[in-house]
């Protein structure tokens, strides 16, 4: 106990756990906006194609994070398209990488939620003179358990990530280095203190936010004429 609490005291490691949380919650703030937009849109609308980009999203809710990563690399690399923008081995890159890979899954979450109770509040909030705005704060409201699953699981999935970031990021110390990628790095070499005290941080802030949001906002009621009202 006492070697891992030196651990901490080193800069470096401040560092990587630091880099971590910027990108994978920048990443989850940007998809997660995206996603929620996207997945109200779906689970309110109906339109022509509606079912051809369900099958995409929840498609890509279970696409390897390596061939994020590939296609990521291959867009940012010298020759590819955005090449020019010289993001590749940098947090940016790590961060493009994760909101690809987490913005599908919220998404597709918030969908789920937002459709189930499409059919219940819906035509009550109609009823009373709600407008298009007024409906969607209704049903977010009413989905916030399934939204913030949505949220979290994307969260779990993006700070857990170790493919996709380790190939455009590269792992550069003081760079892109983040828990996961320094965990493998670590075990290669044989420190497996570190490795473990890294894993044990890792479980720690999952295991926080997780209980920090859902104690916050799972746990509150709001009823449907207060939603109504906003």
């Amino acid at each position: 106990m006492k070697e891992w609490i030196s651990l901490f005291k080193e800069e470096t490691i401040l560092e990587i756990i630091k880099l971590s949380l910027q990108v994978s919650l920048t990443a989850l703030i940007i998809g997660g906006i995206i996603g929620i937009l996207a997945g109200t849109t779906l689970g309110i609308y109906s339109f022509r194609g509606k079912k051809i980009i369900l099958s995409v999203v929840y498609t890509l809710m279970g696409v390897p994070p390596v061939l994020i990563g590939v296609v990521v690399y291959l867009l940012l690399s010298r020759h590819g398209v955005l090449g020019s923008l010289q993001l590749l081995f940098t947090p940016t890159a790590m961060i493009i990488a994760q909101i690809i890979l987490v913005t599908p899954i919220v998404t597709g979450l918030t969908y789920s939620a937002i459709s189930s109770n499409e059919r219940k509040f819906s035509p009550a909030a109609l009823t009373l003179g709600a407008n298009d705005f007024q409906l969607w704060m209704v049903l977010l409201r009413e989905s916030r358990r399934g939204i913030i699953t949505a949220c979290l699981s994307a969260f779990g999935r993006a700070i857990s990530e170790v493919g996709a970031v380790m190939l455009v990021g590269g792992n550069i110390e003081g760079s892109t280095r983040v828990m996961t990628t320094a965990m493998i790095l670590e075990t290669r070499q044989g420190n497996f203190n570190v490795a473990l005290a890294l894993g044990a941080v890792l479980l720690f802030i999952s295991f926080f936010i997780n209980f920090f949001v859902l104690w916050r906002f799972m746990f509150t009621k709001t009823s449907f004429q207060e939603a109504i009202q906003l």
